[in-house]
């Protein structure tokens, strides 16, 4: 007991709040989803109707539009913060100058909220045109390339797409730093024994270097996923509650506090966070059966 006593009384605030404010409204959340009570000016508790909100919200239009919307940015954010972010460590791991500084520049982005940085790119993705353009369509008017101004998110079609480059551009250097330690910690030994035994320099990176990154590439995923998952603020700040550019966590808002249906609300507050789950849960899994391993 005075091996493992204090230790559990240091740590037992922290599992109280955590089971009462975080898994205990999750609990709450999805008890609530599995109810009739579609007005939350009624007293009454709501009768319990099992999955019948889970399925029917499927029948609405605008949960259909806000799902593709949301797997839209999801893989437009998650693919170019990657990439973005891979390239920079790349960069970066060749020994630059002035390093540090780059470094800082490049995971400034990420000190700011989305809030702050969708009112910025609300204003740089202007839609206007012409002599009335503004941000980044004024910018192609200035230098003669008119023909790449663009609607940005107001677009029907790839709106999402356009949403998706205020993330991008917010979190490319953290996922830049997470691969810049990956890069660093793999052993010049065996970068030397590749080139020895004839590999070139992309071969190098492509054999040896690559392989030893699935770590860091997961890790970079699980975290790019669940924030593109559940992106609200950003969306917000942007466009608005516009259903052009509708996500699920921007429908539940609208839901609850607009339609006043808690248990519409409820319902796509737990498809977010069976989505989330999807990427979290595997991975833990996967982490604990890796420290069992080790």
């Amino acid at each position: 007991m005075r091996r493992w006593l204090p230790g559990l009384l240091l740590v037992s605030p922290s599992i109280i709040l955590i089971a009462v404010f975080v898994y205990g409204l999750l609990g709450w959340n999805f008890k609530l989803a599995m109810t009739d009570k579609h007005d939350e000016i009624a007293e009454i508790p709501g009768n319990f109707v099992g999955l019948e909100n889970f399925t029917s919200i499927w029948s609405e239009e605008r949960w259909g539009l806000s799902v593709r919307h949301a797997i839209v940015f999801t893989v437009v954010f998650v693919g170019g913060a990657l990439v973005l972010g891979w390239l920079l460590a790349f960069l970066m791991e060749k020994g630059i100058r002035a390093e540090s500084g780059f470094r800082a520049v490049y995971l400034f982005p990420m000190a700011i909220s989305f809030i702050a940085t969708g009112v910025v790119w609300r204003w740089l993705m202007n839609s206007a045109t012409g002599d009335q353009a503004v941000g980044l369509n004024r910018l192609f008017h200035y230098v003669g390339l008119d023909f790449l101004q663009w609607q940005w998110f107001r677009d029907p079609g790839w709106g999402m797409a356009a949403m998706a480059i205020p993330a991008i551009w917010q979190m490319s250097g953290y996922i830049m730093a997470l691969f810049l330690a990956g890069f660093r910690g793999v052993p010049e030994e065996l970068r030397e024994a590749a080139r020895v035994d004839g590999c070139s320099e992309w071969g190098v990176y492509r054999h040896v270097v690559l392989p030893m990154l699935r770590p860091v590439t997961l890790s970079a995923l699980i975290i790019l996923g669940h924030i593109s998952l559940k992106v609200f603020d950003l969306v917000v700040a942007v466009s608005g509650k516009q259903i052009i550019t509708d996500v699920p966590a921007t429908f539940m808002w609208t839901a609850v506090y607009d339609s006043h249906d808690p248990a519409k609300g409820a319902t796509i507050a737990s498809y977010i966070v069976l989505s989330v789950a999807v990427f979290v849960v595997p991975y833990l899994i996967w982490d604990a059966r890796k420290g069992k391993r080790s």
